[in-house]
């Protein structure tokens, strides 16, 4: 055998790196035992910050040593086999970029009408649509405005020197349109800039093509609050002056005063502090936050809590407070909480805020309060006190054009420090003009607080001591280490440059995951044992080979995973237990000719050396069209759908090198002994000639098969059109959650109660894998994707569970999908679809060289699609109902895959049987059938160890992928029966006849039977 050391070598090379990869999962695994038993309490009960605090403890230390080198937590971390969303839950997140704001910056803000209106009108446009969101905007502003009026617009202030009103309106276009493309871009790299220093495992943040979206996938968090305010914050960060009470307290009166008038009612005050709000508001007042310049020359600010002009200021507010107390007031001062005497805060408890924001930003007030004035809540609590939370109202002095003296473009660099009193900190580098505006803010200012304001909440309002020079500062502040990491992360990669808002989310539990990790790791283990019982039993000690070579398979998968630190996710378990059946054909391919070529009386090593050489192709051919469908669903895909596409296409390569390679190798050794010539036995008595067919007329019988499937695609199409597609929530849109309770529930009954939470508005309710849990899927709030809505439909989502409060109702997972992403999706989906087909069409017309074999490998693919939409659509009508969605769309593919792996094997042997020619249609049907009956037993052996694995899937492999394993049963029996019936024949009703097969003369020239050149059907 040629190249027999190579390949041995090749593939004790690749060994040897999947067990270098593969080792540090065993090690990480140790790792979080050890770190489990340490957190775990007597109980059982895992405190999950303690095991936090282990993992932190061996962060940057090595522990693991190989020898040759040694390796910290956080690396074996990096080189592990990551593991999916579904299988250890976490957070999928698309973020969305509004063009909108990019495009109102540029046109200076202008409340040009017709300007205001084209937004408006392409927004809704856009929905859905193809065309990109500056294409729609600039057809609707013509339509408006008229031709060349762009100019109009966009020659302001904000664009000088690039777009005036002699610039041209394609180019004009041309700006916006790639200010709008930046600015996508700009926040993508930030976007990923916050994740990759947000420090979770394996991060997977991407653009996806041809949208302003952002993909962010984030396995392991477990606080989705957190993440949403870190994907989603502007960081619009600004310093601003602030009032001291003697300034603000007469038009505080003014304010109240107009309350009254506005609202006659009297309220109860509710204000004396507790001795403990007493101390906790002193311990406040001495610890206050803090601004200070680092380096030699620090001054930190304090609060001024020991000056007496403080202390006067503070009286004076308390004795006006205490005579309105006796008078009528409204809620700005009936709700203040009563400081102590030496200090003075407009402070009001959390549940307070609402009434006072009712009074300050209400638009009757504007004539109460001065233009040069604002007010802005801080971040966090002040302090809490007996559960209760108090927050701080600032009174920010406006200036010209309320534009903040200084603003986040100021900051060079930033990050988490620790202040002189061990409190987490934010450390600011400024650049040289924001130093210049720093000293003389800082200077103006001395003895008075400064706000630090991101996003319109106060973080900080430290009192500046004395001028800082130099622009290096730090924010001391109420924050935890984590928060202040958040800052620092946000500030340090600058703001983005139009928001952003979640069109698709999925937070999946670790409970969920862990049953995902069971239920896939059942379905492998089942599916290779069938598979192995079913190789060795058939084809005897040449089953056996190519058992190990499947093990090799399996093994050179995990590993290669591991080596990419591609994630591996419930949809990629089930594209291994995939590649487990599909890989057997390569095989099968290899001993059904081993077997045919013994059967000639050829001897056993020149039938093995036949063998292989005259499967390769085929086997090579079939691989390919595979890969051709594995390579959209990975283009086109998306979330788990890529992880399926990624593990099938790395289980394509592995399948192939294993089969027909490390196979041949593990023969020729036993077959090559130096003790003499070895034997392997293809077959047992039992099986010898099983599934071994000769001269049946499959060709005859195509008039029966296209009346068959004709039927029943006729029939699956009108139940399609009088049921509709059950399509999921990737296709429509919606939320969904998955919701277990400690009993069974009747899904009809948890609906109704729910639909009054979700006010009449589309609920669905279904079993999900045990009758004690529930798929939860509303189109209520569709239209809004922002965090309010989500949370507005959650809390509906908990009101109406409060029927079940008895049963403990929790929720292990939940998604979202927008209407404009679902359309996206759908559209993508269908686009995958065709694009595989026509590259198979391509690709079978290359290599056979006639268009009629591409057009029969077509229509039989298109006939596998709508014979399996069919099916599902009659078993919807039985009661077994399957969702289209991303999942089941990955299935189609796949099946376009395996079917059109089964077509070319046929093709292949037509090629071969009639390399002769045919001059007429009758030689022409004789080859084809000789074709169909020689490669019979090859194609229901295949599809009996492929129906095995997708049956065990099917069974074991849990709700997420059930509709995925409906459709591949479907998939490989319809596949199989295309493959006989429907291609050859197709392919047949096209031609005439065939030329022959060009063969060689001596001497390197080339010669051809004289018979009649092929001839296409008219």
């Amino acid at each position: 055998m040629r190249n027999r050391g190579f390949i041995i070598t090749l593939t004790v090379i690749i060994s040897l790196l999947c067990l270098f990869y593969l080792s540090f999962s065993l090690v990480s695994y140790q790792i979080q035992k050890d770190a489990n038993a340490y957190a775990m309490d007597s109980k059982g009960n895992i405190n999950y910050n303690k095991r936090q605090r282990y993992y932190d403890s061996l962060w940057n230390l090595p522990v693991y040593n190989l020898g040759f080198a040694k390796f910290t937590l956080r690396e074996v971390k990096d080189f592990e086999l990551h593991l999916g969303l579904d299988l250890q839950g976490g957070m999928h997140v698309v973020l969305e970029v509004s063009p909108v704001d990019v495009i109102k910056a540029l046109s200076g803000d202008s409340k040009d009408p017709n300007f205001l209106q084209a937004l408006a009108n392409t927004q809704k446009l856009a929905i859905g649509s193809q065309r990109t969101f500056t294409e729609i905007f600039f057809d609707e502003y013509e339509k408006l405005a008229g031709p060349n009026q762009l100019s109009k617009v966009f020659a302001n202030a904000a664009n000088q020197g690039i777009i005036d009103f002699k610039t041209p309106e394609p180019e004009i276009k041309r700006i916006i349109t790639n200010e709008v493309e930046n600015a996508i871009e700009r926040s993508y790299r930030i976007v990923k800039s916050r994740i990759d220093k947000f420090g979770v495992t394996n991060p997977n943040v991407q653009r996806i093509p041809g949208t302003g979206r952002i993909q962010v996938e984030l396995p392991g968090v477990d606080n989705p609050e957190r993440v949403r305010k870190l994907l989603q914050g502007v960081a619009k960060l600004e310093f601003w002056e602030v009032y001291e009470p003697n300034e603000y307290s007469e038009f505080l009166q003014k304010i109240n005063d107009f309350a009254i008038s506005k609202k006659k009612t009297t309220t109860t005050a509710n204000n004396t502090s507790t001795s403990d709000t007493d101390k906790a508001l002193a311990s406040l007042t001495d610890g206050a936050d803090t601004l200070k310049a680092t380096g030699d020359s620090a001054k930190v600010a304090t609060a001024p809590s020991q000056k007496e002009d403080s202390a006067a200021i503070a009286k004076r507010m308390i004795d006006s407070l205490n005579n309105v107390m006796n008078q009528n007031a409204s809620a700005l001062f009936t709700k203040l909480v009563r400081i102590n005497p030496n200090y003075f805060e407009l402070i009001y408890e959390a549940r307070d805020t609402a009434a006072i924001n009712d009074i300050i930003f209400d638009p009757e007030m504007a004539p109460a309060i001065p233009p040069t004035a604002k007010f802005l809540w801080g971040v966090k609590p002040t302090f809490e006190d007996q559960g209760k939370q108090y927050y701080t109202l600032y009174v920010i002095k406006k200036s010209r054009g309320n534009q903040a003296p200084l603003d986040g473009e100021a900051i060079k660099d930033a990050r988490q420090g620790f202040d002189d009193r061990g409190r987490p900190d934010v450390q600011m580098v400024m650049n040289a003009e924001g130093s210049k505006i720093w000293k003389k803010l800082t200077g103006a200012n001395v003895n008075r607080r400064i706000a630090i304001v991101l996003d319109n909440s106060v973080y900080s309002a430290p009192v500046v001591q004395s001028e800082i020079a130099g622009g290096n500062s730090s924010i001391s502040g109420n924050f935890t280490i984590e928060e202040a990491q958040d800052l620092a992360n946000i500030l340090k990669v600058g703001k983005l440059p139009a928001p952003t808002r979640i069109v698709e989310e999925a937070v999946v539990g670790p409970s969920l995951g862990r049953e995902a990790i069971q239920q896939g790791l059942i379905s492998v283990v089942v599916g290779f044992l069938a598979v192995v019982i079913f190789m060795a039993v058939y084809y005897a000690g040449a089953g056996l080979v190519a058992n190990g070579a499947l093990l090799f398979n399996v093994f050179f998968i995990v590993g290669i995973l591991a080596n990419f630190e591609a994630a591996l996710t419930l949809p990629g378990i089930a594209g291994i237990v995939l590649t487990i059946g599909m890989a057997v054909d390569a095989n099968v391919l290899v001993f059904e000719r081993i077997r045919e070529e013994m059967r000639n009386q050829k001897p056993m090593l020149e039938a093995i050396e036949l063998g292989y050489e005259r499967a390769f192709w085929s086997i090579f051919d079939s691989n390919l069209t595979t890969l051709l469908t594995a390579f959209f669903l990975y283009t086109l895909g998306t979330g788990p759908i890529k992880g399926f596409a990624i593990t099938l296409i790395i289980g394509i390569f592995c399948s192939f090198f294993t089969a027909v390679y490390v196979s041949r190798v593990i023969i020729y050794s036993l077959t090559h002994r130096k003790s003499g010539e070895g034997k392997i036995s293809f077959a047992t008595p039992f099986t010898l000639n099983a599934f071994r067919i000769q001269g049946v007329d499959f060709i005859g019988k195509r008039k029966l098969a296209y009346a068959f499937s004709g039927a029943i695609i006729v029939i699956g199409i009108i139940l399609m059109l009088v049921q509709g597609l059950n399509l999921g929530v990737d296709f429509k849109g919606g939320r969904t959650y998955i919701v277990e309770f400690n009993q069974n529930v009747i899904a009809s009954e948890v609906r109704s109660k729910l639909s009054a939470a979700f006010q009449g508005q589309g609920t669905e309710v279904k079993i999900y894998d045990t009758n004690n849990k529930v798929k939860v899927t509303t189109t209520y709030l569709i239209d809004d994707d922002s965090d309010e809505a989500d949370e507005k439909v959650l809390a509906a989502l908990k009101e109406g569970l409060k029927n079940y409060s008895q049963l403990n109702p929790q929720i292990l997972s939940s998604s979202k999908v927008g209407a404009t992403i679902a359309s996206d999706i759908r559209d993508s989906a269908i686009e995958s679809i065709f694009a595989s087909l026509l590259a198979i069409f391509a690709y079978i017309f290359l290599r056979f060289r006639k268009w009629q074999f591409g057009l029969g490998a077509v229509l039989a693919l298109f006939h596998d699609v709508l014979i399996v939409m069919s099916c599902v659509a009659i078993a919807r009508l039985l009661g077994f109902s399957v969702e289209i969605d991303q999942v089941f769309v990955a299935a189609i593919l796949t099946i376009i895959g395996y079917s059109i792996n089964d077509t070319v094997v046929v093709f292949d042997r037509v090629r071969e049987s009639l390399a002769g020619g045919a001059a007429n249609k009758q030689e022409l049907v004789a080859g084809m059938n000789k074709a169909v009956n020689d490669t019979f037993s090859r194609t229901i052996i295949t599809a009996l160890t492929t129906f095995l694995v997708v049956f065990v899937l099917f069974v074991a492999g849990g709700e997420v992928l059930r509709g995925f394993s409906f459709a591949m049963l479907l998939g490989v029996i319809f596949g199989t029966y295309s493959s006989i019936f429907i291609a050859s024949a197709i392919v047949t009703d096209t031609m005439e006849s065939i030329e022959p097969a060009v063969v060689p003369k001596q001497g390197g020239a080339t010669a051809k039977a004289p018979v009649k050149i092929a001839r296409a059907k008219a």
